[in-house]
């Protein structure tokens, strides 16, 4: 394997440095809660902007997009096509809801409209989703550097899940909101680079890149039949409209975004900013992927890596000049940190917020808080390493996460639009519907699992969160119904 130069290595470890710095020296504006979990609602829309963007362009995107397009076509794009419309409904809807409702997470407003389970179930679910995603970004953005550096990836994954802790526990939100800032812009420049390096070295530059392309057909959105049984084009895209409705109304990720706005316009600019900015930048990293195979579709296959995650590292350690490696490692790097602290920070105040102090320690002042959500961020961040250790093995990251994201989320949207749109609905009676959705759930990915049963899920795997959300909400209205006749 090729060595990475120590020019590289140099620019590697000044960006980690750097952004751990960076992120630390927040640590002024973290001394109490409001600074720690909203950044003392002083932060521009355009920095949060910035930051929901890096937030969706994580690993996930920076490597696995490219894996995926390269190795078979454009069909993951079509989640990033529904983001306008996600994004007009929580605009529209959710922003103001949360800005006038909440002080802190999402699920308060859950509670205020039934009862605490209704917090409780929502709070627990997103940890858990929280968990899987950061193991999930964290084993991407290891693989990348540990096929570009040569170092053992379970070292990789213990390194950087230390990194991340280490400066999210001082900086707060503050460090993850402008550290998300730099890191978009890196991972960027990263990508931009790579593409026209990709094109330039081709024979025939954007024409021979055009035409193999088409003619393989590497730029469909899958089948357009309407059949929910396989990855087509119409799965992806209701998926990608409740997975970004997921995003917006009840992932504290995005939600403590808003709230960290200093007014409700600010929060609707950050969100029309970062959303429709990821649309091009997710379109850019599915080019690469299509590029690599134009690049390498000559090259023989026991040459190359046999993870398609891997194929854009490969190319960097490969194919890119001295000194542009290293930048461009620093954006994996950017990519990956930009996720991994969002989840941190979020899911521990979620916990501090929604368990701790509403149920256990009612009158915590705001030092307990504190020390809490620091301990809070330091466990999760542990545990969520150590799940991302077993990651090692996955075949394609990317559906990992989205069957992950169906399975931990599949009952929160259900259960929130309930509350939203059935004004009448009783805690009972959202309760059981809750309780149905998350059984469906259960049994669905049970076969996914390895669990033998005589009837599995019928449609693709992508649909069971969708399925079980309207599952939910229609059980509420019928239950609802049902009560109304009865009175």
């Amino acid at each position: 394997m090729q060595t990475i130069s120590s020019i590289d290595l140099a620019i590697i470890a000044i960006y980690i440095v750097g952004t751990t710095a960076f992120g630390a020296w927040f640590v002024k504006r973290s001394g109490d809660m409001k600074g720690f979990t909203l950044a003392g609602k002083m932060i521009p829309g355009w920095a949060i902007g910035l930051s929901l963007m890096a937030t969706y362009l994580s690993s996930i995107s920076f490597l696995a997009n490219p894996g995926k397009s390269y190795a078979s076509d454009w069909r993951p794009f079509v989640f990033s096509l529904t983001l306008p419309i996600a994004i007009w409904i929580a605009a529209k809807w959710f922003i103001p809801l949360y800005r006038n409702h909440v002080q802190t997470t999402a699920y308060e407003y859950l509670e205020n409209r039934f009862s605490l389970w209704a917090r409780l179930y929502m709070g627990v679910a997103y940890v858990l989703l929280q968990v899987g995603r950061f193991a999930v970004v964290l084993y991407l953005t290891a693989l990348a550097l540990a096929a570009l550096l040569g170092v053992d990836i379970k070292a990789l994954i213990l390194a950087l899940g230390a990194l991340t802790i280490i400066y999210t526990l001082l900086g707060g939100f503050a460090a993850v909101i402008w550290t998300d800032v730099v890191q978009s812009v890196v991972l960027f420049f990263g990508g931009l680079l790579c593409l026209f390096l990709l094109i330039s070295n081709m024979d025939g530059g954007f024409e021979q890149l055009s035409a193999v392309a088409n003619r393989e057909h590497k730029f469909d959105l899958g089948s357009m039949d309407f059949d929910l049984v396989i990855q087509g084009f119409w799965v992806i895209f209701i998926f990608g409209i409740v997975e970004n409705l997921k995003n917006f109304s009840v992932d504290q990720n995005y939600v403590q975004r808003f709230l960290s706005a200093p007014s409700e316009h600010e929060a609707k600019k950050a969100l029309w900013l970062g959303g429709l900015l990821y649309i091009p930048i997710s379109a850019l990293f599915f080019m690469i992927g299509t590029a690599l195979f134009v690049y390498y579709l000559k090259m023989p296959p026991d040459d190359l890596p046999t993870k398609t995650d891997q194929i854009f590292p490969y190319f960097i350690v490969h194919e890119l000049p001295t000194g542009l490696v290293g930048i461009v490692i620093a954006g994996v790097l950017a990519a990956g940190m930009s996720t991994l602290d969002s989840s941190l920070n979020s899911s521990a105040t979620v916990v501090t917020i929604d368990f701790y102090k509403r149920v256990f320690n009612a009158d915590a002042d705001d030092a307990a808080q504190l020390r809490m959500i620091r301990m809070a961020t330091a466990v999760i961040g542990v545990l969520a390493t150590l799940v991302s250790l077993v990651m090692i093995n996955a075949k394609t990251a990317l559906d990992v996460w989205w069957q992950i994201s169906a399975i931990f989320g599949g009952g929160m949207l259900g259960l929130f639009l309930s509350a939203l749109l059935l004004p009448k609905l009783t805690s009972k009676q959202a309760m059981i519907a809750t309780a149905l959705g998350v059984i469906f759930v259960a049994w669905a990915s049970a076969a996914k699992f390895g669990v033998e049963m005589d009837l599995t899920f019928p449609l693709h795997t992508m649909m069971i969160g969708v399925v079980g959300t309207l599952l939910i909400m229609v059980s509420a209205f019928v239950l609802q119904l049902v009560s109304y006749e009865k009175d």
